[in-house]
This record gives structure tokens, sequence and C-alpha cells, in this order.
């Protein structure tokens, strides 16, 4: 599909979600909005995309503000529309957050078109990397540019969200300020945590194993922090399955460096994967996920933290190497008083 004709869908799903605007207030004036007043008045209301960055902003924003995530965990973030009826949940934010780099263009064009007087939308990637630092590799091309936008993987990144977060939290809600600081120096501990129990786990996988080869293309910036090199991914740029002669390429080169696992996702399952693991002598890893939180919500693990000790687990064992160190990393909450993230799937 062109850019042409996908800007024509979009104008025609905005005019769709103008008529859902319009029910969805008279519903409003007749039966009250369904949220109960007195758990919500007064905190900020925050509406995000995928669930690793719903998770940074509950951290840092704690009880302080309703956080709200609009892609469903298990979604292809890169493939989601958001449904009309997302629009009302845009339309009442305070701020909008995404991760930006392309990853979420019709949410943003649908914010774009429903948002408040004093809404704001914070794209986290075009402000944690400069453009020089962006990564092109297999499924996004350089020629397309459009860079990698799976920044979350590289935990540091990811700590440098929270810093934007924190600060565009405390520009919606200057009383906050404190409580929003004292989040992020617990939260940026426990990733410098993160980040060392990594690095410790990662020293002991033998160096020829240090390569990935994994179902979506999310690596890349976790590999240039910790030494990894990315084989390929098995879904392409167009989201669809190799070609047989792609196929017969990376058995060859799995089989020739003797690579020991190669990763699936836990909620995309890939035949292809499979018969690349049989033919090559790898084992097939379908553990790793992107942005699926383990658990469910209100669950210790059930956090970015959580996802990415997880996902180092699965990892690190696989390719040989030692996990013990992740074990002491922490996953829950940075604050005290419970889960406060929803995703609009669950709370309609």
């Amino acid at each position: 599909m062109t850019r042409r004709n996908l800007r024509f869908l979009r104008g025609a799903r905005q005019m769709t979600v103008a008529a859902v605007l319009m029910t969805t207030a008279v519903a409003i004036s007749c039966g009250g909005s369904g949220e109960d007043d007195t758990e919500t008045s007064g905190r900020l209301n925050v509406v995000t995309t995928v669930s690793p960055i719903t998770s940074i902003v509950e951290n840092i924003g704690g009880q302080r503000i309703l956080v709200r995530g609009i892609v469903p965990e298990g979604a292809n973030s890169h493939t989601f529309d958001p449904p009309p009826s997302t629009a009302r949940v845009l339309a009442e934010a305070d701020l909008f957050i995404a991760n930006g780099l392309f990853l979420e263009e019709p949410a943003i064009e649908m914010f774009d078109a429903n948002h408040g007087d004093n809404a704001r939308i914070v794209l986290l990637g075009e402000r944690a990397i400069t453009p020089e630092e962006w990564q092109f590799d297999f499924s996004f091309p350089e020629a397309n540019g459009q860079p990698n936008p799976h920044l979350w993987p590289d935990p540091l990144l990811a700590l440098k969200y929270a810093e934007i977060v924190r600060d565009e939290l405390t520009t919606s809600d200057p009383d906050g300020a404190t409580y929003y600081g004292a989040n992020y120096e617990v939260f940026r501990e426990r990733i410098e945590s993160l980040d060392s129990a990594i690095k410790t786990a990662v020293a002991t996988v033998p160096e020829g194993h240090r390569v990935l080869l994994t179902y979506h293309d999310s690596w890349a910036y976790f590999a240039r922090r910790y030494g990894f090199t990315v084989l390929g991914a098995v879904q392409p740029a167009d989201f669809t399955e190799p070609s047989p002669r792609e196929m017969a390429s990376l058995i060859v080169q799995v089989r020739d460096l003797g690579v020991p696992a190669i990763f699936g996702s836990e909620v995309f399952p890939s035949p292809v994967m499979e018969q690349i693991a049989a033919e090559s002598g790898a084992v097939f890893i379908d553990e790793l996920a992107d942005d699926d939180l383990p658990g469910e919500p209100g669950d210790m693990g059930h956090s970015y933290l959580g996802l990415m000790a997880k996902n180092m687990e699965s990892m690190i064992r696989a390719l040989g190497g030692d996990v013990s160190a992740l074990g002491a990393v922490d996953t829950s909450l940075v604050f005290d008083g419970g889960a406060v993230a929803q995703n609009i799937e669950n709370s309609r």
C-alpha cells in the first residue's frame, strides 16, 4: 500500500473517529464517563502505547497519574491500527507518550486529530537518541529512512525514557516534582542493577555464542550495548515470512557458526523458525517477548524490569551462560500502593 493511499485511509478513519466522539459525548452527558471520579479526580491522565513504555510511565508516575496503554499486549505494534473507540481515550489525555521513530503513526495521527486543547504528545525515541545513533538493519533498511524503533531492550535507553517521562510529568504536574523524582531515582538504581547483572551474565556466554537470530528485529540497540552480533530476523520488513533462499542462507549461517539457539516470540508462533532450528542443529527457544509483559497486571514481574529479566534468563541460558546474577534484580513497582496502569481493552 502506498503512503498516499495510507493517508486516504487514515483520513477516512478520522472522519469515523469524529462520529464516534459525537456519540460518546451524548453517552457521557446522559450517563457519565464510566470512570470512578473518586479514584481519578486530580490525577494526571496519561495515555501510552506499547506495554514497556506503559510500565516505565507507571513506575515514574505512580499514584499521581492514571495511565492507559492503547496497544494490547501481544499485538504487533508495527501493524496495530487503533479502533475508532480509542479516539475518546486520546481526547481525554493530558499527555500522550509514545515511542515514536515511526512505530505508532496511526495512533499519533489519531491523537493529532482528536486531542484536547492543553494536551501534549511526547515521542520518546526522538529525544532519547540522535539521528546519528539510529540503527538500520534487516527489517529496517536505511533506504527506507525509518530506523529500528526498539530502543527499550537496551536498559540504559529505557532509563533515558524514564528521565524524559519524569521531566514531562513534572511539567504537567509541578506539585508532583519531588514524588516523580524519587520514583525515578529508585527506577534508576534498578536499571543500573539490571545493566550490571546483564553484563555479568553475558560475560559467561562463550564469545562465539553471542549471536542472535530472532523472529522480530528488536535487539539492535541491546546488541550494540552488550556485544552481541545480530545474525538476522526471520520476520522481514514487510512482516511476511522469509523466502526459501533467505531461509537456506540462515540455516547455513547458524550451522557454520555453531549458534546453539535461535529465538522466537512467545506470542507469534513461527513454524519457519522451528524448521531453521531443526535443519541447523540449533535449539529453538520461543520465549522472547518484545513488548508483552510477563504475568498478569498486579504481578511483581509484570513490568519493564520483569520483561527484561525474563528475556535475559531465556536468552543467556540458551546460549550457554550463567543467569544467576539476574536473580538479584528487583522487578517490582518502585512505588507503594499497587499497580495503576490499565490496558484500555480491559477498561471499556
